[in-house]
Order: structure tokens, then sequence, then C-alpha cells
């Protein structure tokens, strides 16, 4: 097992009418500034959750945050929350609306010239407003880590960054806000939660048992639970089930003294800078292609994978492998997420920037960091 510091500041108020305790969760003397997207939350009933909870509190709102949340958007949050002197952020929505508030409460206090620089240079976040947050859709794991996601349309440029300073205080997380989701928001979700399980799981053995068996319980849960929710959207159990696993998939807690690999998602984020593709899309494409381009490398952990997820059994090594890769893919389309870049009309050729673009930053991927300009093309040929 690999050394690790693991701390995780955020407390979780999880179930049913939770929405009613922000009145305890938020001080009265705070100037509260509200975030959200395109305005979903006031057809489903949560914007007047909160601002029923919220009565005599002071909030100014921003809405129109974007899924892939832009840095444009965000500093004009910045600019307003600045004008307002707030100093409390809640966010109200999925991950983008998070990971955007996220990045507002860092950029508020950055005493640097350009806040982007957080991103692009890797500064150091020295501190950020206090934040909490409403989670009304499971995918990004947001609402229990200190990780965000920005992109730049200027650029076309999608880029991470983590801070121990932007964890939330709180997260409440009601199952019941995620009824009224699209079909395609939940698919996105179910994919997003599995790929994150998988960046930390099929690596190399760090002989961690416990994690191991952690990350195969949240992969089992995912299988089991996906369909019902397409066949019973309404059912409270199966949600729950749903937004736990979402939560449990990137809260640090499977990835304590395990490698990690997560160049599906660093290639993932480049496709959807580029072509304007789902988080959740980009990831179903990239990591067969990751897999079966990395299968020598993970070979004893895909087999694991294939043995203890999917019960397969009495292959060859190489066939278990495939095996394994043939029913993730699988696994996406039942849940009716395609795997192919063709299936969104795009090129391998289309996409060849997307390596340069790593080769600029002299970045490698990987849990080994091996994976250079060469492979990248090499993986991307494979999602065709």
């Amino acid at each position: 097992m690999l050394n690790f510091v693991y701390h995780n500041p955020v407390k979780v108020v999880f179930g049913r009418g939770t929405i009613a305790k922000l009145v305890n969760l938020v001080k009265m003397d705070q100037t509260i500034m509200m975030t959200y997207g395109g305005g979903s939350i006031r057809q489903n009933g949560v914007y007047d959750q909160v601002m029923d909870a919220l009565k005599g509190h002071s909030v100014v709102e921003f809405s129109g945050i974007e899924p892939n949340p832009r840095y444009e958007t965000c500093m004009e949050a910045v600019k307003k929350a600045k004008i307002e002197g707030v100093d409390f952020l809640l966010s109200v929505g999925g991950g983008s609306v998070l990971d955007a508030t996220k990045f507002i409460a860092a950029a508020i206090r950055y005493e640097g010239n350009d806040p982007w620089d957080i991103l692009g240079e890797r500064a150091p976040v020295t501190s950020a407003v206090p934040i909490g947050c409403v989670i009304t859709l499971p995918a990004t794991g947001s609402e229990m880590n200190s990780i965000a996601v920005i992109s730049r349309e200027s650029t076309r440029e999608k880029l991470p960054f983590s801070s121990k300073h932007v964890y939330p205080q709180f997260s409440i997380l009601d199952p019941e806000t995620t009824y009224s989701l699209p079909e395609r928001q939940i698919t996105n979700g179910i994919v997003d939660t599995f790929v994150h399980v998988l960046e930390q799981y099929l690596t190399y053995d760090a002989n961690t048992p416990l994690q191991d068996r952690q990350a195969e319980a949240i992969l089992l849960t995912l299988i089991e639970e996906a369909p019902k929710v397409l066949e019973d959207p309404n059912n409270y159990d199966v949600r729950a089930n749903l937004v736990w696993c979402a939560t449990h998939g990137l809260n640090g807690l499977i990835a304590c003294g395990v490698p990690q690999d997560w160049s599906t998602h660093m290639i993932g984020h480049e496709l959807t800078a580029l072509h304007g593709l789902d988080h959740g899309q980009s990831l179903a494409i990239v990591l067969p292609a990751v897999l079966q381009h990395q299968k020598q490398q993970k070979g004893p952990k895909l087999v694991q994978y294939a043995q203890r997820v999917w019960k397969i059994k009495g292959l060859g090594h190489d066939e278990t492998i495939d095996a394994a890769i043939t029913q993730t893919v699988e696994f996406f389309r039942s849940v009716g997420m395609p795997t192919r870049l063709s299936d969104y009309n795009i090129t391998p050729s289309d996409c060849m920037t997307v390596a340069e673009r790593f080769e600029q930053r002299g970045v490698k991927l990987g849990e080994h960091r091996a994976i250079g300009k060469q492979e990248i093309e090499e993986i991307l040929a494979l999602c065709a």
C-alpha cells in the first residue's frame, strides 16, 4: 500500500426533505450568493425549497452556469460577488454548478493577475470564500472533494484544479431532487461514476484488498441499480443508491494508498473542449480504448475486474481481459451511452490536436506516466 494522508471535512446531509436543514447550516449574518444553472431548479421545486429555507438571509442569485462550466461565466460571477460583498457561496444543481462555484470561490480571493492561472499554470490557491451545496445530479462526486474542472471558451481548453480551500462545508443530498432529470443526464452520471472508480482501481496491484473491494462494491451497485433507474425513475431507494455511489466514487476514500490513472478523464476533457461532447459521453468513448491499449500494463487488475465484477471464469488470460472490456462497453450501451467517436460523426483525425496539446504541456498520462503523444494518438485511433 502506498503512503497517503486522508482528510475530508465535508458534512454530508443525506435524505428526503433535507434542503430545509439549510436554515441551520448557513449563518444569518452572511451574504450568500446562490449559484445555479439554466433554471431547472425553478421547475422541479428545488429553488422554492432553498429560498424557503433561507428566509431572512441576504441572498444574491447568479444563474446561467453551463454544463462544462465556462471560465468566462465564472468570472462574471466573481465580479458580481465582489460588488455585492458576498461572503458565502451556495451551489444548487449538479456537479458543473459546484465545480464553477469552487473556482468562483478561489478566484474571488486570488491575488494574481489572472485567475485562469489557477488552472493553466497551477498557481496555488491560498484562500477561498466558504461554500456549501445542494446536489441535484449524482455524477461528479464534487460534493465531497476538493476538485473542479473548468472550460475556457476562448482557448477551447478544459482543465482541472484542486485545493483544500474549496471543499464544501456541507453537502445536501436529497435523492428526490434527481427525479426530474432527463435520461441523458442520468446516463452521463452513471458512466461518470463508473469511470471515476475504474481510474482508481484499474491500475496495478499495490496490495490494497480493502480499497479494491470498496471499489468493486461501487461498480457492482451501479451495475445493479442502473437498469432499475431507467425502468422506474421515481424509485427513491434506487435514486438514493446512485447518489451515494457517485459521492463515494470520488471522495478520496477508494484512492487511499492506491496508484491512480486518470488518462481517460484527461483525454476526455480535450474531446469535450474541442467537440462539445458531454463529459460522460467522452469517457464512454475513451475508456475502452485506454483499457485495450494498456491491457498488458493493467493485465492483473483487468483479470481481477473481470472475475470479481463481471464473474468471468474459465477463459485464458487475454480472453478474460477482452471479455471484461466487452462487458464494460455493453454496460455503457445498455444504459443508452454510445462508445465510439463515429457515433458522434467524429473521426480520430479530427482529434489529433489532443495529443499535441499534451506534448506542448509536457504532460504524460497514466499511472506510470508513460502515455505520451504517440500513445494518445494510438488510443484515439482505437476510439473510431
